[in-house]
């Protein structure tokens, strides 16, 4: 299976992480909830798939378009 790249849409700051490397997701699960501007945006999984990896931690900035997590 293919491995997507899921990628923050938002400038802003890791506020949580919901899901651990090696969770099975559904299409639209949380993954991480983004803290931008005082408003929590959660960053989904864009398909169903195993998430294979966290590429940022809790409290980490993070810039519009940057790679976060990989789904396979």
């Amino acid at each position: 299976m293919a491995r997507v790249q899921v990628v923050s849409e938002v400038s802003g700051s890791v506020w949580k992480i919901e899901a651990a490397a090696g969770a099975e997701l559904g299409a639209d699960d949380t993954i991480m909830i983004i803290e931008s501007m005082k408003m929590e945006i959660p960053v989904s999984s864009p398909r169903a798939g195993r998430l294979v990896e966290i590429k940022v931690a809790e409290g980490e900035p993070v810039k519009e378009g940057q790679v976060v997590a990989v789904v396979e």
